[in-house]
């Protein structure tokens, strides 16, 4: 949606004198000659703010009312002890309400640190000075004779001989009684983020100004729900937000666990959940294929297996067959560890459509995977004669054409491919599942343009990655959910060690026994050429150094991304063969590389790579019956990096892995990249608020399923379909 085509000019309404004290932060009084405003209202348009802080919020992603009336504070301070200046005590945070008696500016030492100096006495004459480093504008600030409210911690001052306050937070008190002057001090005040000129000061003076003229809101979250959850009402807790009440658990507000923060917090996940509770609602009412799951069927799957599945596998099976047996859609999302088999059960659910007579189509990120799975699709098919077709964007023209065509005819009866799949002129005669690996690597609007070329097909999604669940409630949760939690019999676990760069030379020795004893290593960089700012080892000069000096009687071959998509796959071939020793690569063998006689993964830099990442590349060894290991080289480490590496020595478990590693990096950037399909939330916070989204997606499923009126339902549906993309930044699919 444009969001400039919804910006309309506010109706501007005087309003009477209001003396509303329930409806005012703690510390305000009346104001008149107010503007009304709702939460449509463009920012720009609110008294105080104009186009220029309009855009500054904005850029912030704050544009209209109820944006910045959910722009939660990041923290909140006690200001709450208010003294004068006999009672204070060195030790303590304090209000005090003095007068400026006098100001001083003087330069401090060789660095010329500018250091003013305000002497503030109080009505009893004592006195306390306040110290500012670099604090010269506040020589155009403060003035002798003014009444200022101090916040800060109190210090004994060894040169002054007396108490004095470091950069305090101070607030001029105007001699016109004005309420807002009371808005940072003598309470417990909200700290926001600033945006860009936008100060916490000013968020607080703008926010109590709409909450003065915000009045009789109607609380969004059902009835039934609010009562049956004992939440506070939507107006009180907009208002505690950001103005808590004098007597306030301080820890339960920075902890975002108040009344307020738990009732709002609730309801962002409620209806994001009740979104994605009617797109599965949506998906299961329309119609679909029943696919037939006969004795026939199940031979052809019989004939095609390499080896005998495992018991995670075949209970995966059974839950992707079932829901191709129902009459709708089916949209499932398959998860399954490293090395575990997902792609041998998306074949059996291949099998399952092209045997009812329909065609199947994989999606893949990107090229060297989709020619991994052509491959390994093609060997499986090839048992029970069926044909495997390739299209991907390097192919020529003519050769795009002839695929497109077969494929068009119904004669080839799976296409696996790239975006090249996506095309306008990519038809099929009769497409029954849509298989997407690595989803998060696409748009959601991918998914749906995929779904789009048959008549409501099945959608399996796969990813290697593990999901927490906190994710999979969220990214996927339009989806039902499989997990493949058991590898294939005789996979031994892999041994991680982490060695710094200064002992790579024992690694050197380390992979020159093991290929000494038929075994094959990858050395993998995050980058592909020198740079200078980041400082990293290149692939291409490592290449180079390892062939020639290192092991100058092995074949050491490299990939990387750059390289043109015939002359990777001639290096994986060679290296699949066992033709080369070593193969130092970037990331690019990431996911869907398969050589079970590689038993060694050397990763440098690897602090440099997230944890799923690491996880993704340490799968790739350890696929045989030989103990594989993993060594990961890092330079010096700070905090966070040592906790990371450490999670990768001491666990195996990809799912912890995965939930560690979303903790330390936040949800945005889970993947390596922005997840396109990923909500947008103002208050809540996935990893934060956990249990809280389990309730919420409880309550919404219930809500759904048994609503408690028609009424209420339609209701609900309403407002999200006024509310839910714009709020949550999501698209509809399906």
């Amino acid at each position: 949606m444009n969001r400039k085509a919804r910006v309309k000019t506010p109706d501007v309404k005087l309003l009477p004198e209001r003396n509303d004290s329930a409806q005012c932060p703690a510390g305000a009084g009346p104001r008149t000659l107010v503007v009304q405003v709702d939460f449509e209202t463009p920012l720009q348009y609110v008294k105080g703010v104009g186009p220029v802080r309009g855009e500054m919020l904005e850029a912030k992603g704050l544009r209209t009312v109820g944006d910045l009336m959910a722009y939660a504070p990041f923290r909140y301070e006690d200001r709450t002890n208010v003294k004068s200046v006999g009672q204070l005590a060195p030790g303590e945070l304090a209000t005090v309400i003095a007068h400026v008696h006098s100001v001083r500016s003087s330069r401090l030492g060789r660095r010329q640190l500018g250091l003013f100096e305000v002497t503030f006495a109080d009505n009893s004459g004592a006195k306390i000075l306040g110290k500012w480093f670099h604090g010269q504008y506040l020589a155009n600030v403060l003035a002798p004779g003014m009444q200022v409210a101090l916040f800060g911690k109190i210090e004994f001052d060894s040169y002054s001989r007396g108490l004095v306050m470091m950069h305090p937070e101070y607030e001029i008190i105007p001699d016109d009684d004005d309420p807002e002057a009371f808005l940072h001090t003598g309470r417990i005040v909200p700290i926001y983020e600033a945006a860009s000129k936008v100060t916490t000061r000013v968020f607080r003076v703008l926010i109590h100004r709409i909450l003065e003229t915000l009045g009789g809101l109607s609380d969004p979250l059902p009835p039934t729900v609010r009562d049956r959850m004992r939440l506070q009402d939507f107006w009180t807790s907009l208002r505690e937000l950001h103005f808590p009440v004098a007597g306030t658990d301080l820890r339960m507000l920075n902890d975002f666990r108040s009344a307020a923060h738990w009732r709002l917090i609730f309801e962002e996940f409620f209806w994001l959940e009740c979104g994605l509770a009617l797109k599965r609602a949506n998906v299961r009412r329309q119609p679909g294929v029943a696919f037939q799951l006969n004795e026939a069927v199940r031979e052809k799957i019989k004939a095609m297996l390499p080896f005998k599945p495992t018991g995670a596998q075949k209970r995966v099976l059974k839950e992707i067959a079932e829901d191709m047996a129902a009459p709708h859609p089916m949209s499932r999302l398959l998860q399954g560890d490293v090395g575990s088999g997902k792609t041998l059960v998306a074949a059996e659910a291949a099998i399952i459509a092209i045997e009812n007579g329909y065609q199947t189509a994989l999606l893949a990120p990107t090229e060297i995977l989709a020619t991994q799975h052509f491959f390994y699709f093609k060997r499986l098919f090839q048992k029970i004669g069926l044909q495997v077709a390739l299209l991907v964007g390097s192919q020529s023209k003519s050769e795009k054409q002839g695929i497109k065509k077969v494929v068009g005819a119904g004669l080839v009866p799976m296409v696996v491919g790239t975006h090249a799949l996506l095309e306008e002129d990519v038809e099929f005669q009769r497409l029954g599942l849509a298989i997407i690996d690595e989803q998060h690597r696409f748009g959601v609007m991918q998914r749906l343009k995929l779904q789009k070329k048959g008549v409501t097909p099945d959608v399996l999604v796969m990813t290697a990655t593990p999901i927490p669940r906190t994710l999979a409630l969220t990214v996927y949760g339009d989806l039902d959910t499989s997990i493949i939690d058991e590898l294939p019999p005789g996979r031994r676990p892999i041994v991680t060690k982490h060695v710094t760069e200064d002992r790579i030379e024992q690694v050197w020795s380390f992979v020159g026994k093991q290929v000494g004893e038929g075994r094959q290593c990858y050395v993998v960089y995050p980058v592909i050429e020198e740079s200078e700012t980041q400082a990293m080892k290149a692939a291409e000069k490592m290449h180079e150094h390892l062939s020639m000096e290192v092991f100058p009687e092995l074949q050491v071959a490299l990939l990387h991304g750059r390289l043109k998509p015939d002359e990777k796959d001639a290096v994986m071939q060679r290296f699949q063969r066992g033709e080369v020793n070593i193969l130092v690569s970037t990331t690019v063998i990431e996911v869907g590389v398969d050589v079970p006689n590689a038993t060694v993964m050397v990763i440098e830099q690897a602090e440099r790579f997230g944890l799923a990442q690491l996880h993704q590349l340490r799968g790739r060894v350890g696929r045989g019956g030989h103990q594989s290991y993993c060594v990961l080289v890092t330079g010096k480490l700070n905090d966070t990096g040592k906790e990371r590496i450490r999670t990768m020595v001491d666990s195996s478990d990809g799912f912890y892995i995965a939930e560690i590693d979303l903790k330390l990096r936040g949800p945005g950037e889970f993947f390596g990249t922005r997840q396109s399909g990923m909500p947008t939330l103002r208050i809540a916070n996935i990893i934060r608020d956990r249990e809280i989204l389990e309730e919420a997606r409880s309550e919404a499923k219930e809500f759904i399923e048994k609503p408690p009126s028609q009424d209420a339902l339609r209701a609900a549906i309403d407002f999200i379909r006024d509310h839910w993309q714009r709020r949550y930044g999501l698209v509809q699919v399906g």
